[in-house]
């Protein structure tokens, strides 16, 4: 069924070529650079580096020590870099009940396009601050009133980190302070739900209509400041405190001040993790953890400061390992988040229950060889309350004839790395259940499977 599907796409994939042979061109023209070109001039090194077998965002153990030790290695150079996306999204079933192809909710679909793209400023500012900056811009952010797309450039993940390194004879303490728009993109592992599997996306990802706050409920729209140690690279602790970003702090979001989420007080995030090296191998074991109140509104995105708080409690764990010897990489990251959600006024949401659960799981592992040929294997899942005023109520495509949020899928994936900050590669999302059900999920006869997803992409940067 996946190879029918698949075969049937190849001619629509072709309108991919010239754009790749362009980026491929002009990787060729242009080495050396990296995958954040910046931050390879500052410190001189090739992408393998700091990349697992190339396949950024994952770092290695250098990688790490980088990032920790506030992007400051190296000596300053040109602090800029570009990204961009290039892919192909295309869903088995696009049909409604009635066999119409449904042209909102996949509005993009079996067409090759321009998705996004960012520009970062990063690198060394002085021997102890460096700084992560990115502005994106979506090709296709917002529809209009006539139902005509707009693109939009906004604030991306951007982080401030102060650090120094204290080394004597059996001790090694690295200890910083940082400030940033989204909780947990300051960690430096990919078990971590800012830095988490997917890395790029299907345009339309018709994932679990519910994920914990803590994987990415407050990025872009909040704003935080913590303190980190590390401790002879082995006890990593963090703590920092998160709150609405609005008023000198509304730069760093991409909506106006009365579309972002508004938090009461102040939100802490805190982060303990055990980490050991030992030849090409490395291990981490960790846990964290994000309690924050929300104020209701008319949805997610648009809380009103009047109105009751939702009280967030999202804990969990993850772990990470790594083998790095060349020509092999292998990785492999798993993580959970159980949320516990209490509700301020169920009855004028219309819950029926007076909080609700939510529990995510992750796993994904890969293997790249030579820093050129990788595939990986990905398996999420998404399980929660029964809940009909909050996930109930049939539709033609996303309806949840369950009242749940159970969602589970499966993601192969294959990519070429031909140049060194150029990846191509090709997912397969596969759904055996989506909203509590593997068939009629909607009460209109869809299968979870109708929701299944190839996605081609090309990511470069510059």
């Amino acid at each position: 069924m996946i190879t029918t599907f698949v075969r049937r796409h190849v001619l629509k994939v072709r309108r991919l070529l010239p754009a790749l042979t362009a980026l491929i061109l002009l990787g060729a023209w242009s080495s050396p650079t990296f995958a954040l070109p910046a931050f390879a001039r500052q410190t001189g090194q090739n992408c393998l580096a700091c990349h697992a077998g190339g396949q950024f965002p994952e770092l290695t153990p250098y990688g790490r020590l980088f990032k920790l030790t506030g992007y400051t290695l190296g000596s300053r150079s040109i602090p800029l870099s570009v990204m961009a996306v290039l892919d192909y999204t295309n869903v088995r079933n696009t049909k409604d009940s009635t066999g119409v192809k449904d042209t909102t909710d996949f509005y993009k679909n079996g067409k090759s396009i321009f998705d996004v793209g960012s520009v970062f400023l990063a690198g060394k500012v002085t021997d102890n601050l460096g700084v992560f900056a990115q502005a994106t811009y979506a090709q296709y952010d917002h529809q209009k009133d006539n139902g005509d797309w707009v693109g939009h450039l906004s604030a991306d993940n951007s982080e401030l980190r102060y650090a120094d390194r204290f080394i004597s004879p059996g001790n090694d303490l690295i200890v910083g302070a940082f400030a940033n728009n989204n909780p947990s993109m300051q960690d430096v592992w990919n078990s971590s739900a800012a830095w988490s599997y997917p890395y790029v996306g299907p345009t339309f990802a018709l994932g679990a209509p519910a994920a914990p706050l803590l994987d990415g409920g407050l990025a872009q729209n909040s704003v935080g400041a913590g303190v980190y140690a590390y401790w002879n690279k082995s006890v990593y602790g963090e703590f920092s405190l998160y709150k609405t970003a609005n008023g000198p702090f509304g730069f760093l979001h991409p909506y106006d001040s009365s579309q972002i989420s508004k938090i009461k007080d102040g939100a802490p995030y805190w982060r303990l993790a055990y980490t050991k090296d030992f030849g090409p191998h490395s291990i981490m074991v960790g846990t964290s953890g994000l309690v924050a109140k929300i104020h209701e509104g008319t949805d997610f995105l648009a809380s009103d400061a009047s109105l009751p708080t939702d009280r967030y409690r999202d804990y969990g764990v993850d772990a990470q390992y790594q083998y790095i010897l060349d020509p092999h990489t292998v990785t492999a990251h798993i993580s959970y988040i159980h949320e516990n959600v209490k509700w301020g006024d169920q009855a004028g949401l219309g819950y029926d229950n007076a909080s609700d659960t939510l529990k995510e799981l992750k796993i994904k592992g890969a293997y790249v060889y030579n820093a050129k040929y990788g595939a990986s294997l990905a398996y999420q899942q998404t399980t929660g309350s029964t809940d009909a005023g909050l996930y109930g109520g049939p539709a033609e495509i996303t309806g949840n004839l369950n009242n749940s949020p159970d969602t589970t899928a499966w993601v192969p994936e294959v990519f070429w790395t031909p140049v060194q900050y150029l990846r191509i590669g090709a997912q397969y999302w596969h759904y055996t259940k989506f909203n509590g059900a593997g068939s009629n999920y909607n009460g209109y006869g869809r299968s979870a499977s109708d929701n299944d997803t190839l996605f081609i992409y090309a990511w470069g940067a510059y």
